[in-house]
């Protein structure tokens, strides 16, 4: 047999045959644009587009290929998947004309065309790459980056490149590319040069040739190479050699490939960065300028720039623009200079900045590149230029930086020079291929000389080199790698296709179905009839063949030829073609694979190179043997065995194994047709286990008399007289069959290819063995295994191992066998490899030693093969033994590598791979475990696949962190351990904002068909289904919606009184009306803070923009009231600062997290001119939450220049808080250009509206928010005390601007107190000082001094400063400086005055911005209670003023009451205010009721007789201002008292009631429900600063009031507004639900400026609370951790003290927090009191009734599918069950059990345990693998690390049931005690001492030896244990054996000699 390997011709069979037309060009041709394109192109294929289409298919593409050879190019690629994961089809870019079409399809599924894209100009070469996009450029990122993949599209003028995220760059180019390839960095181009480009005279340099891209937004450099000198002295040089063209570029390892044209030789060189001393030495040449000696080495492009002097004549140089004078430069023009080809243009033009000491000119923009017109034609020698080139002189004064090359190429190798020259050409196709072995070759094909040379290299040992070898020829005519199988498809010359793997050929491919002309062979043979078709076994080839001159071929295929050439074998002689034969013409894109094969006929076919193998079993044991061989055997065997497998009409699926055995018993000299199993293999049946069927003995693996029936029949006699026999010369079988005792002299060949290497493949194929036992998937595979195991390890009489497989297999490995005798000569001849040990490594015997706490030594692995064992043995040394070290990278002492080299103590080099990396430090063992696992790529199906015992330890540490994992593990983490609620969480987290499901779970569906009849309120985005979790048990959000809704007309009920006429009526009705309206035009204020970031807008449809109504409906016939009649007078313009409000209100719906371009931004414009104003508060809303930074500047520009003032006011506050603190250059311009202080002094004064100066202001503050910024403060406290200048305009709002300035010189310089660095000399408190309590005007310094100087027409003010103006802004100014910092000695500053006679001076409203002011700043002593509040006020106040709840009212003459009243509610007011911003979103239950005793009190005032003494007018500021300071401590919270307070204001119209007092009370009803109760106020500076904004005291009297405060400021609250609501939403339902949350504060100090008591709690120690989410939680910064407490759902822990960023990731993301049911439980919706889950409790506590609860109740607990149908099928009873009424309970209460204690995944362990001990008690057992199993389960639970597990935290015991170990181990030892009685002793006996047992007994012996681990009967006789005499020295004789007593105690009576047993 052997010698069938040893012929020449072999062939392997492709598969797949499939005719292969790029799919583009289909696709090209029904393009809507392709007609008049291609027409153009090519005029005769016009038929093409025939209407009829009758040419068909075929005529079409002949049609294609005689016109269109030229125009179309195709590449095909592996498809890359976005995760990474294998796919299976091909990618085609196509090229044809102006088009690019990229396609994706495999041969299972169509085509589909992925992306197309058509240009302007004819593409020359379209490529795929990827791009860096990185800061850092070195080389040592370039693996972690990311990377932008791209395609990219070549013109003749600039290169397209489309990036897969949509980006699209173009990039122009300032040469002719002859070529681009795609590089490990960005693109590589080479310039083409044109053929009469001559070589430079000596002056002169040459143009580099190669320049690389590294992103289309980079420059294009020159590319330099660094080649060794003659010396040793490596020069670096720029690529100028024309001659040198680049024929192949290589990604990974990167390197080049170049052909010299003048030596013809190939060269090889490294691509890499450039690094920066060799951009140095580059440059440097350039320094020198070009002396003759460097000329010919360093074309150094800038030296050659400078050379260019302007004398040089215009039309010559086409470097014109850059006209470069220089001290050194020369003018001398060389003539060459003419002859250059037009296509070159500036190539300076690409530098980039980097050095700019060197003294060249450089331009920017369009200057830099110098287009020449692209002609082609030679003959044209003058260059045509831009019309720039003319204007040289306007260009001499920037500087030039030269050209700094990125890339660097280093010569590698370059081939030797060869004889014949003149007939050396550039390499046709170069690729790279590795062989079986992973030898890597450099092939390329030279054509002229039909060569395809190979040159081996292999990486240096440091990684940092390739090293080359020597030049292989083949003959070749084409040649295509195949990368899937490391071989190379070869067409040689005569047209055979043959397939090598590196230089060792494999075979010929035999292709069927190609064109089968008529074929002659020379000795006639009919075609092979019937019988041997359906016998479809490869028999015949386990013959020897004959004789070569009779071969004939196993499959009449056809030789493919060239008819030129003929083969040298007889072989080919014998198949003629005719003449139409079509044969191979080409080989191209080869992809995985598959290639496609070009016919001479022009068609193509693709065809699939076969597997080497396809079973995993082959495959795992050829990997394993392959890696311990010697490269050149491995590559033998191989060869040998691909043949064998993919022989045409080779072996099916099944028969591979088979087939494999067969093939190796051969390669290992074995004569497999005299070893009876090997003969009795089924080569075409299934993989069926050999074993005998129940009935027959179980010694049968079938016998041999089947084989003598089989040749005694009919059908042997048709077989052995058929013609194919004779011919291939099958030796006739003797029917007298030999007898035992001859078989037993079957030697072995030791000549063959294998024979040396027995021991070493036997000893790996175990180690495969062992692999495949920790797959249950294997078991088939196993068996077939242990077989051929069997027959090695009794031929190689390795007894130990012999033993081994009995016990595992005791049916299969019967005791008498065939076996092959071995000389010990041969013997000798065998190498026996240092990994070789005599006793057999088992997994399972090394996890039993160390669950028992013996040691252990390292068990061997082979890399790459056995993955599982490593996995299981590590994991088992790191949770068990506890060694934490064991997964990190010395995992040596567990471990020993198993290598074809000797040395076997070296360290895996791929082990960092597995390197722990975890960034917070872990906690325990089994955290550490898990964590790793997955960073290993171990999943819950491979657990699924590992046996029950084996996965035990792992599923115990899966179990322990599932009770309390981390929230921050990977998602992959968190699938593993079975919590869903946690990977989805952390899927949310990896995706970007706005695509994530969480907005689909928490958005309603309102049904379309209420929105229709009603009009939108602007209120229905909200997510009801939240807000009805929070608020659920009332309406109030319906009655939020109700008060805020102003887009209906409202109710005008007034009577008409008889003595009224209806004009007069008429006129009331719209006076009321116009009352009404003042409050409705105050509502979208509200709105907007209700609806905050609520919706996201679908990017095609505008925003709905609810309208603003302000016509209402009188009753009791609901005619209309209208304000337009002109019965009474309305205010002008009465309504654009409500529908400015309305539009600020409809953009803040818009979650920050929406998709939003500056498109969308413009669409939304409105058409008529009246919406203006909404459009602009639309503009302010979107600058507050985040979109306006997209909006392109060209149309802020846009809109800024329309001079609508209401936009510019929107626009400059939007962008302003959209760059919030960053001094963003761009904007403070913007905004400087609105502010006359910020110009310089002498520029034209613009007209800018006073209200935009307001809003550009506060815009500078906004943008430099808490930087300091010394000149913006410095003008800023000027303008606080800006004097009303000469003109008009300053006269009439200049108390707003005075604010603006001081509230924007607070943000400046917010919380900085007394260390405002660098602005002392300002003096900035003792200034402000002087501005809120006034005195004289100082001198003003600085640039405007002019405008100060002239007094003001208006108003006389003297030289005082006017305090009424300055104070406001000044006092918050102070207060926002010194926010926090608990300065005593400002704050008295701002104490009230506690004379009278000082009072007078101070206007009372004035007194609550002084309190407001000295509380923000004593921040720390603002305490929750009345009484803080009332110490503010001053001595005499208290004494003489009314208290709130006087009723009658004191006289006295020497004071002024009216000023102390209105004093006393203004302090109280102001220091209520600072309590509300102190517990700002806390819902603090002290501050709350202390303020609402205080509203309530007002609110007495108001209705008090006293009331007119305070002013109604004071009263209501003040009780507005105590509402607000009530919303902001509720923020979010929808109080109930805070929302009745509110309803009761809204109502109230009449009277004092203005537009101010309506927008206050909404805007406290808003802040209730802040974001429909999602978002809640924050403390931080930056929050209190836009808050003062935002509630400023004094509120508008009209709806056009803008004096005092400028109302859109108001809106500025939303850079407050924080998500912190929490939502729990159920993993399983995706619904939000209740969950109870358990929340930890920090430990804070009262002094500390940070802390906090929420709801009553005190601040001095941590402390815990509950909360019911969805709750709002307290500021983040206060709080230690957030827990989801039990009993109901899986616990879940958010530590905040490793950071907060990942709580804050989930609350901006709508705050879902993903959460999971426990089992058993129920939501806390369907049972709020617990008590449906009780029937959980009574299965918990394991009593009696437990086995009657019925299987029905189990959807109680869990609503895994699996789990209902294990219930429905296996637990419920049938009729007449009889015995199984027990198996039922049984399974019920494992049922139950795994449920109740939540390890469902134990269910399977479990049941297996059962059944294996049920067969055990039955005696079937076949195999002992279950046996082992429960063995390692009971020694986990018994193990050490296990005691010390559950003695650390008794309550979390793992989860098998105490009551059902003990039980099944009992059964066991009963089992196994009945079988020694029932004879079992006797076989016992005879086992140890060796002698042949009974076949009846096998397998329970075989049990017996597992359970009670009996020593085999080698170690038995090495302990000398035969003599001994007593028990004692027994146990002590076997000690050394760790064999446990209960197991000795059985063996003892046997070994001592005496009968009868001692256990019974």
């Amino acid at each position: 047999m052997s010698n069938i390997y040893e012929e020449k011709v072999t062939m392997i069979a492709a598969g797949d045959l499939q005719e292969f037309v790029p799919f583009g060009r289909d696709h090209c041709k029904h393009h809507p644009n392709a007609l008049n394109l291609q027409l153009r192109q090519l005029q005769p294929a016009s038929e093409l587009w025939s209407s009829d289409g009758a040419a068909g298919l075929v005529g079409s593409l002949q049609e294609v290929t005689i016109h269109e050879k030229q125009k179309e190019s195709w590449h095909l690629r592996k498809g890359i998947s976005d995760v990474g994961e294998e796919v299976e089809y091909d990618e085609e870019l196509y090229v044809a004309g102006n088009m690019v079409i990229w396609s994706k399809g495999s041969k299972s599924q169509a085509s589909t065309v992925y992306k197309a894209f058509t240009v302007d100009s004819p593409v020359l070469q379209a490529l795929w790459c990827d791009f860096i996009i990185s800061q850092d450029k070195s080389e040592k990122y370039d693996n972690s980056n990311e990377v932008e993949k791209c395609i990219c599209i070549l013109q003749s003028s600039c290169i397209n490149v489309h990036s897969m995220e949509g980006k699209d760059y173009i990039a122009s180019l300032p040469f002719q590319v002859a070529n681009v390839w795609p590089t490990k960095y960005g693109l590589l181009f080479e310039r083409s040069s044109s053929a009469h480009e001559v070589p430079p005279s000596p002056p002169r340099e040459p143009l580099p040739t190669m320049f690389s891209m590294l992103h289309p937004l980079d420059e294009i450099t020159p590319v330099v190479c660094k080649s060794g000198g003659l010396f040793g002295t490596s020069r670096v040089q720029y690529v100028a050699d024309s001659a040198m063209k680049i024929v192949f570029l290589n990604a990974e390892p990167s390197i080049i490939m170049t052909y010299d044209a003048i030596q013809g030789l190939h060269s090889l060189w490294i691509l890499r960065r450039v690094k920066p001393e060799e951009q140095n030495v580059v440059l440097k040449f350039s320094e020198q300028g070009g002396t003759p000696q460097h000329v010919a080495t360093s074309s150094s492009l800038t030296a050659h720039l400078r050379s260019l002097s302007k004398g040089d004549s215009p039309v010559t140089s086409p470097f014109q623009n850059y006209s470069s004078i220089h001290s050194q430069s020369r003018s001398t023009s060389s003539p060459s200079l003419h002859s250059r080809s037009p296509s070159i243009s500036n190539m300076a033009a690409l530098s980039r900045s980097h050095s700019p000491a060197l003294g060249v000119h450089s331009f920017s923009g369009v200057q830099r590149f110098n287009f020449s017109s692209h002609n082609q034609s030679p003959k044209r020698q003058s260059v045509s230029h831009s019309p720039n080139s003319t204007s040289n002189d306007s260009f001499l004064a920037p500087e030039v930086e030269p050209i700094v090359p990125e890339l660097c190429i280093d010569h590698l190798w370059t081939e030797a020079i060869t004889t014949m020259r003149e007939k050396n050409s550039p390499a046709s196709k170069v690729f790279i291929t590795s062989d079986l072995c992973g030898q890597k070759f450099l092939c390329f094909l030279v054509e002229s000389q039909l060569q395809l040379r190979c040159v081996k290299f292999q990486e240096s040992n440091d990684k940092t080199q390739l090293i080359f070898g020597s030049v292989t020829n083949l003959q070749a005519k084409d040649a295509a790698p195949v990368e899937k199988i490391n071989t190379m498809l070869v067409l040689e010359g005569n047209g055979n296709l043959v397939l090598y793997t590196g230089l060792v050929r494999v075979g010929k491919v035999f292709i069927p179905g190609l064109p089968v002309p008529s074929l002659t062979m020379s000795n006639t043979m009919p075609r092979p009839s019937t019988p041997l078709d359906s016998v479809s076994t490869p028999k015949p080839l386990s013959k020897p063949l004959g004789s070569l001159d009779e071969v004939v071929l196993l499959s009449p295929v056809p030789e493919l030829r060239d008819s030129s050439k003929v083969h040298d074998s007889p072989y080919i002689d014998d198949c003629t073609f005719q003449q139409l034969g079509s044969y191979i013409h080409s080989v191209r894109d080869p992809v995985h694979n598959r290639v496609t094969l070009e016919l001479s006929n022009g068609s193509m076919v693709r065809i699939t190179i076969p597997e080497i193998a396809t079973s995993e079993l082959v495959k795992k044991c050829l990997q394993a043997v392959k890696s311990i061989l010697p490269k050149e055997v491995a590559v033998q065997m191989l060869v040998k065995w691909y043949n064998v497998h993919n022989a045409p009409g080779g072996p099916s699926y099944h028969s591979e194994w088979n087939l494999f055995v067969t093939c190796l018993m051969n390669m290992m000299g074995y004569n497999t047709d005299r070893l009876s199993w090997i003969r009795n293999l089924d080569f075409e049946g299934s993989l069926s286990p050999v074993i005998a069927p129940k009935k027959a003995r179980p010694s049968d693996t079938g016998s041999d008399e089947d084989w003598e029936y089989l040749l005694n029949s009919e059908y042997h006699q048709n077989v052995e007289s058929h013609l194919l026999t004779r011919a291939l010369h099958l030796n006739p079988l003797e029917v007298s069959l030999m007898k035992e005792d001859v078989l037993h002299n079957l030697t072995l060949d030791s000549s063959t290819l294998l024979f040396t290497h027995i021991p070493a493949i036997f000893f790996v194929l175990h180690l495969v063995y062992e692999e495949l036992k920790l797959n249950s998937l294997m078991g088939e595979g196993i068996r077939s295994l242990v077989v051929l195991l069997v027959q090695l390890a009794r031929d190689l009489q390795l007894e130990p191992y012999l033993d081994y497989y009995y016990r595992d297999y005791p049916t299969l490995v019967k005791t008498s066998r065939q076996s092959c005798i071995i000389d010990q000569a041969q013997i000798g001849l065998m190498h026996h490899p240092s990994f070789f040990t005599p006793e057999p490594p088992s997994i399972y015997q090394w996890l039993s030693s160390c669950l028992k706490g013996e040691g252990a030594s390292p068990y061997p692995y082979l890399s790459g093969v056995c993955e599982r064992s490593k996995l299981i043995v590590l994991s088992v040394a790191l949770y068990i033994l506890g060694d934490e070290r064991a997964v990190s990278n010395e995992a040596s002492q567990y471990l020993c590598k198993v290598n074809s080299a000797p040395k076997k103590s070296q360290v895996d080099q791929n082990d960092n791979r597995f390197s722990f990396r975890h960034s917070t430090p872990v906690n325990s063992l089994a955290e550490k475990l898990v964590l790793w696992m997955t960073n290993v790529g171990f999943t819950l199906r491979d657990l699924e696949s590992l046996p029950f015992g084996v996965a035990l330890p792992i599923r115990d540490a899966i179990y322990h962190c599932r009770e309390q994992p981390a929230s921050d593990w990977p998602e992959a983490v968190c699938l593993l351990i079975g919590r869903q609620d946690l990977s989805k969480q952390a899927c949310e987290g990896n995706l970007p904002k706005g695509k994530s499901s969480v907005a689909q779970v928490l958005s309603s569906d309102v049904p379309s068909g209420t929105e229709a009849e009603e009009e939108d309120d602007g209120m229905n985005d909200m997510n009801q289904e939240v807000m009805s979790l929070i608020w659920s048990e009332d309406l109030r959000v319906q009655e939020v919606r109700r008060l805020l809704q102003s887009a209906h007309p409202v109710r005008v009920n007034v009577v008409q009184m008889p003595e009224v006429n209806d004009h007069e009526y008429i006129e009331e009705k719209e006076n009321r009306l116009l009352q009404l309206c003042q409050r409705t035009m105050a509502l979208p204020l509200g709105r907007g803070m209700f609806t905050l970031f609520s919706y996201h807008p679908v990017p095609t449809e505008p925003l709905p923009v609810p309208k603003l109504n302000l016509t209402g409906r009188a009753p009791p016939r609901n005619t209309t009231v209208d304000l337009n009649s002109g019965n009474i007078d309305v205010p002008p313009n009465m309504a654009c600062w409500a529908s400015f409000h309305n539009g600020v209100a409809a953009g803040l719906k818009i979650a920050p997290a929406s998709q939003i371009d500056s498109a969308w931004i413009v669409y939304n414009k409105p058409k008529n001119a009246e919406l203006a104003n909404e459009y602009a508060g639309f503009l302010m809303a979107l600058g507050l939450n985040g979109h306006l930074t997209k909006l392109a500047t060209l149309n802020i520009h846009d809109y800024l220049t329309k001079g609508h003032e209401m936009t510019s006011i929107g626009l400059l506050l939007g962008v302003s808080a959209a760059k919030l603190g960053t001094m963003d250059m761009s904007i403070t311009r913007l905004l400087s250009i609105h502010i006359p202080a910020l110009l310089p002094p002498t520029s034209t004064e613009l007209d800018v509206p006073h209200n935009v100066q307001v809003a550009a202001v506060i815009g500078i503050g906004l943008v430099y928010q808490g930087t300091a910024h010394r000149h913006t403060a410095e003008v800023l406290l000027a303008e606080i005390g800006r004097p009303p200048g000469p003109e008009m305009e300053y006269c009439t709002d200049r108390e707003s601007y005075s604010l603006a300035a001081g509230l924007a010189l607070g943000m400046v310089c917010l919380g900085h107190g007394s260390n405002l660095i660098g602005m002392s000399d300002l003096n900035v408190p003792e200034q402000l000082y002087q501005y809120m309590v006034g005195g004289h005007r100082r001198f003003q310094a600085g640039m405007h001094r002019e405008k100060h100087k002239s007094p003001s027409y208006q108003i006389k003010e003297g030289d005082t400063i006017n305090v009424d103006v300055t104070c406001p802004g000044a006092t918050l100014a102070l207060a926002m400086i010194y926010l926090k910092t608990n300065n005593r000695s400002i704050a008295d500053w701002l104490r009230a005055p506690d004379t009278m006679y000082l009072l007078d001076f101070v206007k009372p409203e004035f007194l609550l911005l002084r309190t407001l002011a000295r509380c923000l700043i004593l921040w720390d002593d603002i305490l929750p209670n009345s009484k803080w509040v009332d110490s503010n006020v001053p001595q005499i106040i208290r004494e003489n003023s009314i208290s709130l709840n006087d009723t009658e009212i004191p006289s006295s003459e020497d004071l002024n009451l009216e000023t102390l009243a209105q004093a006393h509610v203004y302090i109280i007011a102001g220091a209520c205010l600072s309590l509300g911003f102190r517990f700002a979103g806390s819902e603090n239950l002290a501050a709350f009721n202390c303020l609402y005793k205080f509203a309530k009190d007002f609110m007495k005032c108001l209705s008090a007789p006293t009331a007119s003494v305070t002013g109604h007018y004071n009263l209501e500021t003040c009780l507005s201002v105590v509402l607000l300071s009530l919303a902001m401590v509720m923020a979010g919270s929808g109080n109930l008292k805070v929302l009745q307070l509110c309803r009761f204001m809204h109502k109230k119209t009449g009277g004092e009631m203005n537009y101010g007092f309506h927008l206050a009370h909404h805007m406290a009803l808003g802040l209730l429900f802040l974001g429909g109760g999602r978002y809640s106020l924050s403390t931080s500076n930056s929050s209190i600063a836009a808050l003062l904004c935002a509630l400023y005291p004094h509120f508008p009297v009209h709806s056009t009031d803008n004096r005092y405060h400028l109302q859109a400021l108001r809106h500025l609250y939303v850079l407050a507004a924080e998500p912190r609501l929490l939502v729990p939403v159920d993993v399983d339902t995706n619904t939000p639900c209740y969950a109870l949350l358990e929340v930890t504060y920090k430990h804070t100090v009262l002094s500390s400026s940070s802390f906090d008591d929420t709801k009553g709690t005190q601040w001095y120690e941590e402390t815990t609370e509950e909360l019911m989410a969805p709750t709002l939680l307290p500021e983040l910064h206060l709080l230690k951790q957030i827990k989801v407490k039990g009993p109901r759902y899986w616990e879940l822990l958010i530590d905040l003290s490793k950071g907060i960023h990942h709580l804050k990731s989930i609350l901006s993301k709508d705050g879902v927090l993903y959460v999971k049911l426990r089992a058993g439980q129920l939501s806390y919706k369907e049972d709020p009191m617990g008590w449906q889950s009780l029937l959980a409790q009574t299965v918990t506590h394991r009593n009696s009734e437990a086995r009657a609860f019925k299987p029905e109740a189990i959807s109680a607990f869990t609503s895994d599918p699996a789990l209902l149908s294990f219930a429905e099928y296996f637990c419920k009873p049938t009729v007449n069950l009889g015995q199984k009424q027990e198996i039922l309970d049984l399974f019920s209460s494992i049922l139950y059990e795994c449920v109740t204690q939540e390890n469902p995944e134990m269910l399977p362990a479990y049941i297996a345990i059962d059944q294996a001990v049920r067969r055990l008690e039955r005696r079937e057992m076949s195999e002992t693998f279950e046996l082992w199993q429960i063995k390692l389960v009971l020694e986990f639970f018994s193990s050490r690390s296990h005691q010390e597990r559950m003695q650390k935290i008794p309550s979390r015991g793992l989860f098998m049931n105490s009551e059902f170990l003990p039980v099944m181990k009992c059964t066991i030892d009963n089992a196994l005690d009945q079988w020694l009685q029932a004879g079992g002793d006797v076989c016992l006996h005879s086992y140890l001492s060796g002698q042949p047992t009974e076949e009846s007994h096998l397998s329970m012996l075989a049990c017996f030896l597992i359970y009670h681990s009996v020593p085999t009967p080698g170690q038995l006789s090495a302990g000398g244990l035969e003599g001994s005499m007593s028990f004692s020295e027994l146990l002590l004789k076997f000690k050394q054996l760790k064999m446990p007593v209960r197991a000795l105690l059985r063996l003892a009576p046997l070994l001592l000699g005496s009968p009868q047993s001692m256990v019974l």
